[in-house]
């Protein structure tokens, strides 16, 4: 059926007329000019894309009668313009791609329709670790074994994007996917098949919300549903409110954009904007940069929001053109946007759309420095209380504030050598410092910051100790080009934060190993040790198994803390150390001043470095363009790879549906408290020693040096069914202390929770979990959801889920429960032990409620978490993935 809105279609240029758009202004309905920005990109999506058959007239009509329908539930389909994804999320994706191949074959389809229709881009940046630094040749040194531990991998992608059309791989050594996104990928106006419309992403990384701080709609997706957008599929939705954050004031001298995102994610969680889109507004957005937006809204998954926008404005053309766009493009996007009224002017309240009735407001001048931690990015703490903080969570009870160290031991010092010296450590000493993460690399005048408060620090006679892992991994190579051409990266240097790499590194785990006799210090003192960095997570067990305590902070103060070695210093009073000559240096004495770096960066940020190193970025990694890969459009499967394996989904599936049966007497497996994070459920990082993903690696042949990392072998279920529920930091309420274990109920052993379910599966028992708040909180990580799935997890019984990870356990066929308003666990008396029957009826609606029996003949009702008529489709064929492979066979 041809579109019912194509009389708003016009050329944007006359003298170009088979260029075309959708001109929303030719709608004349008095309500598209109150819509919030956002919603105008949702609606103009549903407008282009309606065929009355996956997007309906219906919806576009819901989504312009946002101000009524947004508090409805109603359910909207979403096209994004593309899909990006990074390597540890892409790989698994591929897998699961050719995987659906073979499955559509067997069933007699062609196997060439499962082919990604929205194009998708993949970077490869998160395979990167610190193995090497403090030496000049850092960079080579990790980039060499990068491709060592990851070959296999590497070429398994070069298939991808040869096997696949649509499909771009942008080579390890690049950047970090968000800031390539921004600096490269990103259009602001899609250009495409004849027609102008609005960029919009959806990726499968929870950062990807970064990109709306250039105005382009984006937000994270489970890598399941990510497969179904990049095969044509829109997302379905439930129309979201939109919260009105408005910005106003100007930031203090002394204040970073960092200390104002720790400001805002604090305030929003308090808020409440789970499920919600932030838009942004007011005169002060006009005072922020473009790096400065996208610092606050690459943060949008720790504020637990679904989006952060801000709309274009004059300040976001320009930065199209200080990247390096292509001039005349810039023009033309500015054209468009005017025509369909999405240019803003953020000094004109005239321009104010209607919000939510919520609309929260910030005084930029209220901002003080400040960090987050020790253990949630949402626990702010201003620098001045630092001390104070870390010294109270010392004593405190075991949790997010606390560590629970008797007070008699609060001073303990252990002694140790490192290169023949002499050091002490104690609680609170720095032992990782880390200048790394999309969120403040992408942003010069932190990292410009960084580099002046380093000179400033090395010409003032002040070092950091040399076991202290210092790192700087930019987020492109930009960075480092505006770096050394400023001269400041010589002194950053010398303080041992040379580049390491370009990628994610420290943020997501990949922090290499410590130094030997810093571990058995740490470990003979039981010390409560810190990694500071400038990343956007800091939960337990994340950034590296012996640092305990971690604070997220702005690069320069990553620099300021690792001078001190300790996050027990109060800047105010307390020196940063004594120089050769003995003179207490301050912090005060070397911060630089906001137009100190604003000279700097007007001088050295200039197009001509964006065009330099983005023009040659597919082709300047020598490594990559040396990697053999077959060409076939079915991947022919290693039987001895221990990275890439058929993964066990689509085994037995058939062209007919299943009909869903009640879950009768299942075991709970694990019992959780609140924000359980997918770091928890499905970790990033280092592979333990005696963990059953080292025994299973072991048993293949592979020494622990071969083990790489739990990222790097998502492409393999069967270490990553071993690697569910991993994480060394895991609190189980089952067992007494921290650890991957659980107790096997018909035997009373405590195991390994793999071992725990492979036995429950053999004996023919399903399993569920409990949980309380956000189960699933931080990555987007769909192995959260596959690993379960594979331990044969049928449900989840939780307080609140995480926005994507409950989408994640929905595409899995895991049922996401939710209990009922004001019950919990306790309310209800469940301590886990017991047997659950959940009753499944045979017609299903969306958030119905489920009866739930126990053995002990207790009965109580929970919220059954399918919440579009199209996710409760996804169950019925036992998941997304499933569905389409239906489709396409059929």
């Amino acid at each position: 059926m041809s579109n019912p809105f194509v009389q708003i279609v016009e050329p944007l240029d006359p003298k170009q007329p088979l260029k075309k758009f959708f001109n929303l202004s030719k709608l004349e309905d008095v309500r598209y000019a109150r819509l919030p920005f956002s919603i105008r990109i949702l609606l103009e999506a549903a407008i282009r894309n309606c065929d009355e058959f996956l997007v309906k007239k219906g919806d576009v009509e819901n989504i312009l009668n946002w101000k009524v329908m947004q508090h409805k539930n109603v359910e909207v389909p979403f096209k994004p313009a593309r899909v990006i994804l990074q390597d540890f999320t892409g790989v698994p994706a591929v897998v699961d791609f050719a995987a659906m191949r073979d499955a559509v074959k067997k069933l007699g389809g062609d196997p060439e329709k499962i082919n990604p229709i929205c194009p998708a881009d993949l970077v490869i940046d998160h395979s990167i670790q610190v193995d090497f630094n403090r030496q000049s040749d850092s960079l080579q040194k990790n980039q060499d074994l990068e491709f060592e531990r990851n070959k296999e991998r590497f070429e398994f992608l070069k298939w991808g994007s040869r096997a696949f059309k649509n499909l771009r791989i942008i080579p390890p050594g690049s950047g970090i996917i968000h800031q390539v996104n921004l600096e490269y990928l990103a259009r602001v106006v899609m250009d495409q098949d004849g027609y102008y419309y609005p960029d919009s992403v959806v990726g499968t990384d929870s950062h990807t919300t970064m990109i709306d701080g250039l105005g382009v709609l984006g937000w994270g997706v489970g890598g399941i549903e990510a497969e179904a957008v990049m095969l044509g599929q829109p997302i379905s939705m439930v129309l979201p409110e939109v919260v009105g954050y408005k910005l106003v004031g100007n930031p203090q001298p002394l204040v970073t954009s960092t200390d104002i995102v720790l400001t805002i994610t604090k305030h929003l969680r308090q808020v409440g904007v789970v499920g919600k889109f932030v838009e942004f507004f007011g005169p002060g957005v006009a005072q922020l940069s473009i790096a400065d937006r996208a610092t606050i809204a690459n943060m949008c998954p720790e504020y637990g929001a679904t989006a952060a926008y801000f709309p274009v404005d004059d300040i976001s053309i320009g930065y199209l053109i200080q990247t390096g766009r292509d001039k005349e493009k810039v023009m033309c996007t500015k054209r468009y946007l005017e025509a369909v009224g999405m240019l803003r002017d953020f000094k004109n309240s005239s321009q104010d759309p209607d919000f939510t009735q919520q609309v929260v407001e910030l005084d930029l001048h209220t901002v003080v420095p400040c960090c987050s931690g020790p253990k949630r990015p949402q626990d702010k703490v201003a620098v001045s209380d630092m001390k104070k903080d870390f010294e109270t969570c010392l004593g405190a009870k075991q949790g997010f504030k606390g560590f629970q160290i008797a007070p008699d031991r609060h001073n303990s010092t252990v002694k140790f050598n490192f290169e023949g010296c002499g050091f002490e450590l104690a609680h609170g000493s720095v032992v990782i410092a880390a200048i790394t993460s999309c969120t403040n690399t992408s942003n010069p005048s932190v990292m410009l910051g960084a580099g002046l408060l380093a000179k400033k620090a090395v010409e003032a006679g002040l070092t950091v100790k040399p076991y202290i892992k210092t790192s700087l991994s930019p987020g492109s190579g930009v960075v480092t080009y505006y770096l050394r051409e400023s001269g400041v990266m010589s002194y950053l240097s010398q303080l041992g934060f040379d580049v390491v790499g370009y990628g994610c590194m420290t943020c997501i785990g990949n922090s290499g190993p410590l130094p030997e006799s810093v571990v058995e210090a740490i470990t003979q003192g039981d010390l409560v040790a810190v990694g500071v960095l400038s990343g956007n997570r800091n939960f337990e067990g994340r950034v590296h198994p012996n640092t305990r305590a971690n604070y997220l902070a702005s690069p320069p103060l990553v620099i300021a803390y690792a001078i001190a070695g300790t996050i027990r210093i109060d800047f105010e009073k307390e020196p940063l150390g004594i120089n050769a000559l003995g003179k207490k240096i301050f912090l005060k004495d070397i911060w630089p001043t906001r137009n100190e770096i604003q000279a700097v960066e007007r001088q050295f940020v200039i197009p001509g470095m964006f065009k330099e190193v983005y023009q040659k970025i597919e082709t300047v990694n020598k490594s990559w363009n040396a990697l053999d890969a077959p060409s076939d459009k079915l991947y022919t499967w290693n039987p001895k790879s221990t990275y890439i394996k058929s993964p066990p989904f689509f085994d037995g599936l058939t062209l007919a549906l299943q009909t869903p049966k009640t879950i009768e007497d299942a075991y709970v497996l694990l019992s959780f408290g609140d924000s359980v994070t997918t770091d928890h459920i499905s970790p990033a990082g280092n592979i333990a020693r005696n963990s059953p993903a080292a025994r299973y690696l072991t048993s293949r042949g592979l020494t622990p040096r071969e083990f790489n990392s739990y990222g790097s072998r998502r492409g393999n279920d069967a270490v990553m069914a071993r690697g569910t529920f991993a994480n060394i930091r895991l609190v189980n309420k089952f067992i007494d202390k921290q650890g991957p274990q659980t107790i096997h109920f018909p035997s009373g052993e405590v195991l390994d929770v793999f071992d725990a379910a492979e036995r429950y599966k053999q004996a023919g028992h399903p399993l569920i979990v409990l949980a309380g708040k956000e189960y699933g909180a931080g990555s987007s990580r769909d192995w959260a959801a596959k690993g379960p799935f594979l331990l044969g997890v049928k449900a989840v019984l939780a307080e609140s889920y995480e926005r994507i990870h409950r989408s994640n356990l929905v595409g899995m066929g895991v049922i996401p429960l939710q209990y009922l308003p004001g019950e919990d666990a306790g309310t209800l008396g469940l301590t886990g032990r017991e047997r659950y029957t959940i009753i499944i009826p045979e017609k299903l609606k969306p958030q119905m409620n489920v009866q739930i029996k126990l053995d002990t003949g207790k009965i109580f009702h929970a919220i059954m978490r399918f919440d579009t008529d199209v996710e409760l489709t996804y169950f019925h064929n036992g998941g997304i993935l499933n569905y389409m492979i239906r489709k396409m066979a059929s």
